[in-house]
């Protein structure tokens, strides 16, 4: 099977396909988790899948597994997947890419007629953007047992319409437990969404490690009053207040090697022209690939909270509801191997956002496959890549899929 090669303009022509399914004006697609949108992807999926002969699975929390049979179908199967849902303003190919490279791989094998040691299996994993319900990555945390299903159940969007509910009325509430599958090693194939690749004109990004993250919602509480009568030295301004945590979070971030530090969200009230703002809620997160050093970060950005509400007299409350331990990626050199024996220059690199397969390196051996993406832009209508960057990425999936095929056959005997 060495010459065994996918059909790139196939590839193609399936990304495309799906990105009609919410596709915006600009070029991007607005798919959020459990709309019927997500449905109509989901649907889609399936019906590919099993075209291909292959059986359909799907867990309480709305993870779907398309399994396809090997010669010794005792044996755990390798998977590969990724998500199927986007930012209100994504693109084509966030976690898109790695779900059809998947069904690109699983394409290849059967119309060839070739038949793996172990079984495989695809996943389209529930909500990994954490855009319309919180956390990210909620599908992989609850197969995993980070999160408890009955909470994300109950997870609620900012219409109030609850997890649960969702899943069942677009036809995707399984019945099969999470975490429930035998799997033995686990690939996702995803666009860098950075600029390194291309930097370093690489095909392959090999990742070695998972950044860490943690997630935050920081509220702070001061007065609101009149913005023409107040002196400024009687002021609890929540938003001046605000503003020097966010600086600081950039502080932070400056102040550590591979630091990271981003504030995406704002809430004010009143939200009034003429009114000292009285409380503010922002997002908060902070990354990096050494988990001690994010420790560092996290204790510097609550100790000038604290600080800083001493100073000013007023109250901030840092809700650190997420946290996201790096990762090691242990079947990276099932990719590295595949993309020496294909012959695509490589390099290793490490994740900055989080991904499904980082959940899935709780449980089993896990590699990641990253290609380049066109400077780096990504959560963005303008995200892009080129069909031979994604040809090259499926083919070091395939490759790497099936040596862990075979070594977990070989680990058997």
């Amino acid at each position: 099977m060495d010459n065994l090669r996918v059909n790139g303009e196939r590839l193609w022509q399936s990304l495309m396909e799906m990105a009609q399914i919410g596709a915006t004006e600009k070029g991007g697609c607005n798919r959020l988790a459990l709309t019927d949108l997500d449905r109509q992807a989901r649907d889609l999926f399936v019906s590919w899948c099993q075209q291909a002969g292959c059986t359909i699975s799907v867990d309480k929390i709305g993870n779907i597994f398309a399994r396809r049979p090997g010669r010794n179908d005792d044996l755990p199967a390798v998977g590969t997947g990724s998500h199927l849902d986007t930012q209100p303003t994504g693109g084509k190919f966030d976690g898109v890419f790695g779900v059809l490279a998947g069904v690109e791989v699983l394409r290849t094998l059967h119309e060839n007629n070739i038949e793996t040691e172990a079984p495989l299996e695809f996943s389209v994993w529930t909500n990994e953007e954490g855009s319309r319900f919180q956390p990210a990555m909620q599908g992989s945390g609850v197969y995993v047992g980070r999160f408890d299903l009955e909470t994300e159940w109950n997870k609620t969007d900012v219409n109030g319409i609850r997890l649960k509910d969702e899943l069942e009325r677009i036809g995707y509430l399984g019945d099969e437990e999470p975490g429930s599958r035998n799997v033995g090693a686990f690939f996702e194939a995803h666009i860098e969404q950075g600029p390194i690749l291309e930097d370093e004109d690489k095909t392959i990004g090999v990742v070695r490690l998972g950044q860490g993250i943690r997630w935050y919602n920081i509220k702070v509480r001061g007065r609101e009053s009149h913005s023409g009568t107040t002196p400024m030295h009687l002021r609890k301004d929540s938003m001046v207040a605000s503003a020097a945590v966010v600086s600081e979070i950039e502080n932070i971030a400056h102040r550590h090697p591979n630091g990271l530090g981003t504030v995406g969200f704002m809430q004010v009230y009143p939200n009034s022209r003429n009114t000292i703002p009285g409380e503010i809620t922002f997002s908060a997160d902070l990354r990096n690939p050494d988990p001690q050093v994010l420790q560092t970060m996290h204790d510097q950005l609550v100790a000038f909270c604290d600080q800083l509400a001493g100073q000013r007299g007023l109250e901030i409350e840092v809700d650190h509801f997420w946290y996201f331990a790096p990762v090691e990626f242990n079947a990276s050199d099932d990719v590295k191997a595949a993309a020496e024996a294909l012959g695509y220059s490589h390099m290793d690199i490490y994740a900055g956002a989080g991904h499904d397969a980082c959940y899935m390196a709780d449980l089993v051996p896990t590699g990641m496959v990253f290609t380049p993406c066109e400077n780096g832009i990504s959560h963005n209508e303008v995200e892009n890549t080129r069909p031979e960057q994604c040809e090259a990425g499926a083919n070091v999936l395939l490759h790497a899929m099936l040596g862990a095929s075979a070594r977990i056959a070989n680990d058997r005997q």
